[in-house]
């Protein structure tokens, strides 16, 4: 999957594909018509509402997505750095928090050549000892 250009709208086509969830449920869920539901599936993004509404019927969390573009594609916020400042309102999160399927994709990157563990640590500034104690723990086990 690719985590740096994110269609949200083909995504969800896909899992309800794999759920197989009727088109008139949907339709009932959302309370709109056919049509409506078709256009979304074409969308590249939606409003966090019906993201929501699609992640509570599908069962799936396609925030995660984009939690996981963030942390192999944001910049650093140096903000651990600087001491002394405003409490923030709004809860703060760790950035390092890989999933498995993050681990399975930059294990798949590894073992097929796609890229170099140097450039694995520099693009996605996943610590190197991270990274060498995934290789002992995940490199032969499927995730």
């Amino acid at each position: 999957m690719n985590l740096k250009n994110i269609n949200v709208g083909n995504l969800i086509a896909e899992r309800v594909g794999e759920c197989d969830i009727d088109m008139f449920r949907i339709c009932n869920f959302f309370n709109c018509t056919e049509d409506e539901i078709l256009k979304m599936y074409k969308e590249e993004n939606l409003s966090t509402d019906l993201l929501l509404k699609w992640s509570k019927l599908l069962s799936y969390d396609f925030f995660r997505l984009y939690t996981q573009h963030l942390v192999l594609y944001s910049p650093p916020d140096g903000s651990e750095k600087t001491s002394g400042t405003k409490s923030a309102i709004l809860p703060t999160f760790r950035k390092n928090i890989y999933t498995k399927e993050l681990i399975s994709f930059v294990m798949e990157q590894l073992n097929t050549g796609a890229m170099k563990r140097s450039q694995i640590i520099e693009e996605y500034r996943i610590p190197k000892t991270t990274l060498y104690k995934w290789l002992s723990k995940y490199n032969h086990v499927h995730l």
